[in-house]
């Protein structure tokens, strides 16, 4: 098959990709490089299955002529990251709603099936732990940035299962549960990638908050199973999925755990939220996952565990 990814370049993205090239199949990346990176492709650029087009999504032209030409539709182009998202609000609402609007308008026209990703950010400040699918949601007030990603990801979500109902388009949404890996940045407020690279140059290690907060890390590599085997599930157009690990961890126990498997002697510190976001600041106090929608549909379960997660960024870290 001929598959297009928006959104190729960046962290699951290239991950993905490589995957699908892997399994025999031919690709298209769009990507406008804003948090993605040429480099996480590039080892992939000499197969002449691999087509990459500079570009945002919301370039209808653009848009247009590449879902023309393939079969089905991974839409991953999004902001990412809380930082991001505190920093540039407006960027992160027009991206996300208005490249979601295109992808989903253009597949609709040519009838290609759509897998959209979107975030356990939807669950907002519930409590309903491990969140269910068709659990509610509850998000904070709209004078508080931080609840602007969570909201557009949300409409994301409507505007496809609109399109499902409506139209009747082929599209699954999977809800992404704190996705890690090779290539992935701190640059955006990612945890684990700066705890690593702190504890590997033995820095002082800052926890936001009391770090009591948890959540659930999945390997990239088991995420992208998912992608793909949710993709080529019809019985799962029309549905919301999650994929992520069920394997807890308080964000303070995180900081030691990568400190006693790095070997580091590099201090562990916890700083107030407003002295990196600013004033008003909230954060969800657990992000747990219910994963058994997946489990039933492509029989799908976490592979890889955190520790050798872990271990796998540390020698990747100290190696580069």
């Amino acid at each position: 098959m001929h598959y297009l990814i928006t959104g190729g370049c960046g962290f699951i993205g290239s991950h993905l990709a490589e995957a699908l090239l892997a399994e025999g199949h031919e690709i298209t990346i769009i990507d406008d490089l804003s948090t993605g990176r040429i480099a996480n492709v590039q080892h992939l650029e000499r197969d002449p299955r691999m087509h990459l087009l500079i570009g945002s999504v919301t370039d209808a032209e653009l848009v247009h002529e590449a879902v023309k030409r393939v079969d089905r539709v991974f839409h991953l182009a999004s902001a990412v990251g809380v930082k991001l998202i505190m920093e540039r609000p407006v960027e992160t609402i027009d991206t996300i709603v208005s490249g979601a609007q295109m992808v989903l308008s253009q597949a609709n026209r040519y009838r290609k099936p759509v897998l959209l990703t979107s975030t356990s950010e939807v669950y907002g400040k519930s409590t309903s732990v491990p969140f269910d699918e068709d659990g509610d949601r509850l998000e904070g007030p709209t004078t508080k940035h931080r609840w602007a990603y969570a909201c557009a990801k949300a409409l994301d979500e409507f505007m496809a299962m609109a399109y499902w109902k409506s139209a009747n388009l082929p599209v699954v949404v999977t809800r992404l549960f704190n996705t890690v890996g090779p290539r992935q940045t701190g640059q955006y407020g990612m945890v684990i990638p700066r705890f690593v690279q702190r504890a590997v140059a033995g820095d002082p290690i800052e926890v936001f908050g009391d770090g009591s907060q948890s959540r659930c890390f999945c390997h990239v590599r088991d995420v992208v199973r998912g992608l793909i085997g949710l993709m080529h599930c019809e019985q799962a157009y029309g549905q919301v999925v999650n994929l992520g690990s069920t394997e807890e961890i308080r964000i303070i126990d995180l900081a030691h755990r990568i400190v006693e498997l790095a070997d580091s002697q590099s201090p562990v510190r916890c700083v107030p939220y407003a002295s990196v976001f600013g004033d008003g600041f909230e954060d969800m106090q657990r992000r747990v996952p219910s994963i058994a929608k997946a489990e039933r549909l492509i029989g799908w379960r976490p592979e890889i565990s955190l520790k050798e997660t872990l271990q796998e960024l540390i020698t990747a870290y100290r190696d580069a």
